[in-house]
C-alpha cells in the first residue's frame, strides 16, 4: 500500500517520526516540507491530493499545526474526503462510516504514540458499505454538482 504524507512546519516533526515508523509496512511517498522553516500547507496539501486523485497513492496523511488547515484544503479537491482525526475512534469512524481517503492530524495537537495508535487504526480500516455508502454517494452527488458549477464559471 502506498501512503502519501505530506506537512507543513508545524508538522514536520510529526509526519518525520510516523515516516521511520511506517516505512516497515508501507510504501511511503513524502512530498514535504524537509524542515521546520515557515511555509504554507496548502503546497503540502495540494501535492499529497494530487497523488491520490492519480492513483499514485492509496491514503494520504496531512499534518499541520491542528490538522485544520490541512483538512479544510484537501477537501477542495474533488474525490478527496479527508477527515481531522484526533484519536482512534474517529479515525475508525472516518474509514467505515465516511470512507476516507486522507489522514490529517494536528502535529501540535497530537503525541507521537497517539499519532501512530490513530494512523494504524486508519489504515487498517475499511469501509463498511451499507447505510454508509448510501450517504457516501450522496457527498460524492453534492460534489460533482459543486464541481460543475464552478467549472462553468471559470
Amino acid at each position: 500500500m502506498k501512503i502519501a504524507i505530506g506537512s507543513d512546519h508545524a508538522g514536520y516533526e510529526l509526519k518525520e517520526n510516523l515516516k521511520k515508523i511506517l516505512c516497515n509496512e508501507y510504501d511511503i511517498l513524502d512530498v514535504g516540507t524537509n524542515s521546520t522553516e515557515s511555509v504554507d500547507y496548502p503546497d503540502f496539501a495540494t501535492k499529497v491530493c494530487e497523488l491520490i486523485i492519480k492513483k499514485d497513492a492509496d491514503f494520504g496523511i496531512l499534518i499541520c499545526g491542528t490538522g485544520i488547515g490541512m483538512s479544510i484544503t484537501a477537501n477542495k479537491f474533488k474525490g478527496i474526503y479527508a477527515a481531522l482525526c484526533y484519536d482512534t475512534n474517529t479515525a475508525s469512524l472516518a474509514r467505515t462510516h465516511n470512507n476516507a481517503n486522507i489522514l490529517c492530524i494536528g502535529g501540535r495537537t497530537t503525541k507521537i504514540q497517539e499519532a501512530v495508535d490513530i494512523v494504524n487504526t486508519f489504515l487498517t480500516s475499511s469501509f463498511e458499505g451499507g447505510r454508509h455508502k448510501r450517504r457516501f454517494e450522496k457527498i460524492k452527488e453534492i460534489e460533482n454538482i459543486n464541481f460543475k458549477e464552478v467549472g462553468n464559471d471559470l
